[in-house]
């Protein structure tokens, strides 16, 4: 009878520890977001590309001339062999 009893008290101190765990991260999550917005909308977005890339038009010279299909479609037909 007393080991259920404090089993009991056990469980409700545990219920309110994690209680205030979930509000504690509850609350600090809805701080990031709104850091996290008030970053977003701070940012420009053209320094972030430039800072990226160097230009606005250094992804156009990295990007890949196929899909690489072409090339996929070639290894299959020599595996067939």
């Amino acid at each position: 009878m007393i080991g259920s009893v404090v089993a009991d008290v056990k469980t409700a101190e545990d219920r309110d520890l994690i209680r205030r765990w979930v509000d504690t991260w509850r609350r600090a999550g809805e701080e990031l977001d709104r850091i996290r917005r008030r970053e977003i909308e701070s940012s420009d977005t053209q320094e972030a590309v430039r800072q990226l890339f160097s230009s606005q038009d250094a992804w156009l010279e990295s990007a890949p001339k196929t899909s690489g299909l072409v090339e996929q479609q070639a290894w299959f037909a020599k595996l067939r062999k």
